[in-house]
């Protein structure tokens, strides 16, 4: 079993193991109640995680939840509130998110905001949210608006990774979660553009050494960014970024999401946000070719997408304007100078923003 220990104010290990399921009785403790909130495709597994954590005699609580980003709704949270009030949930309970990153970022708003904050597990069950949003502490729900624009910091007790969850998810959703793992590889972790290059097949294969291996780098990267930046308050000072580092790709993929209705996943999003910073990084840091040639190389051996053109650029524009990271009516990028030196590119232009999408729709 891989542990990758999150050193932050409230310190916690991120399990990363077939069958690490089984480390849940010992990380709940004992309790006097359980709500288990969990997709209703996850039926099954959440009743079985939930007798597994329930052995102690706590009764548990089944909250079903939508799918994906629907889960991510003020009336979604709303009902997870109600449930627990029903329930008569105190401060001394535990919450268990079980899904993809869109249910665990639920379960952690719900425990974060329930009588100002109650503990939580997460059990990530895509590898997106193993690598990305089960690690970091950030919680939220999104608006008609934008995306994660109401949320908390709310560190869970600790995280569940049991790579068995995988082997049934789908090969689309194996491709959206190594985005970030990718993304990983770009800003810092070299290791990890080599592994994908020498066995593409390997990297997308759930049973494989090869993909448990680049979990557990994505995983510990995250976890060091956000040991020395939990709140994304850090004032990035050359290469050293902070917290902000990981938002490499997401400014135009959050823009891109939010247009498509959220029915793009979030790492083919992501890809094409980092492709356009690619583009971008190369008018404005003197990012090599060679490097913006990697990006899609690589991206397109994961099954990412790197060319896009479906959404008007004034569009996206407005949508970028309202992402959390802008500052007034100024955008913030992720930019690089080579792969693994990153660097913020504030304020660009609008004619060169307008130009790197038009480059993005002839890749």
């Amino acid at each position: 079993m891989s542990t990758v220990r999150v050193p932050t104010d409230h310190p916690y290990s991120v399990e990363i193991d077939y069958g690490a399921r089984e480390k849940l009785p010992e990380l709940a403790g004992s309790r006097s109640r359980i709500a288990v909130i969990a997709s209703t495709r996850l039926e099954e597994a959440a009743v079985e995680l939930g007798r597994l954590v329930g052995r102690g005699n706590a009764p548990v609580l089944n909250i079903g939840v939508p799918d994906g980003e629907l889960a991510k709704t003020p009336a979604i949270l709303t009902d997870c509130w109600r449930a627990l009030a029903d329930a008569g949930f105190t401060r001394s309970d535990l919450i268990i998110g079980i899904g993809g990153g869109a249910t665990t970022d639920l379960a952690g708003f719900v425990a974060a905001s329930w009588l100002r904050g109650v503990d939580f597990i997460t059990v990530p069950t895509t590898v997106l949210a193993m690598v990305d949003a089960a690690v970091g502490g950030k919680t939220g729900i999104d608006l008609p608006e934008g995306k994660n624009l109401v949320g908390a910091f709310h560190e869970p007790q600790g995280v569940i990774a049991d790579l068995d969850l995988l082997r049934t998810l789908p090969d689309r959703e194996v491709s959206s979660g190594l985005a970030e793992v990718v993304k990983a590889g770009f800003v810092r972790d070299g290791r990890i553009l080599d592994l994908i290059r020498e066995s593409p097949e390997g990297s997308r294969d759930v049973t494989s050494a090869r993909l448990a291996e680049l979990i557990r780098r994505g995983v510990q990267f995250k976890a060091d960014v956000v040991a020395g930046d939990l709140r994304e308050t850090t004032t990035p000072v050359g290469g050293r970024l902070g917290r902000e580092l990981l938002n490499y790709g997401h400014t135009l993929g959050h823009a891109i999401e939010a247009w498509e209705h959220f029915e793009l996943r979030h790492g083919e999003a992501v890809a094409l946000g980092m492709m356009f910073a690619a583009h971008l990084s190369r008018r404005l840091l003197g990012l090599s070719d060679d490097a913006v040639a990697t990006h899609r190389e690589l991206l397109e051996v994961l099954g990412l997408p790197t060319g896009y053109r479906a959404a008007p650029w004034e569009e996206l524009r407005t949508l970028m304007g309202r992402d959390k990271k802008a500052r007034g009516s100024s955008l913030r990028f992720v930019g690089l100078r080579n792969l693994g030196d990153p660097e913020i590119i504030a304020a660009p232009s609008e004619r060169v923003l307008a130009e790197c999408y038009a480059e993005l729709g002839r890749d």
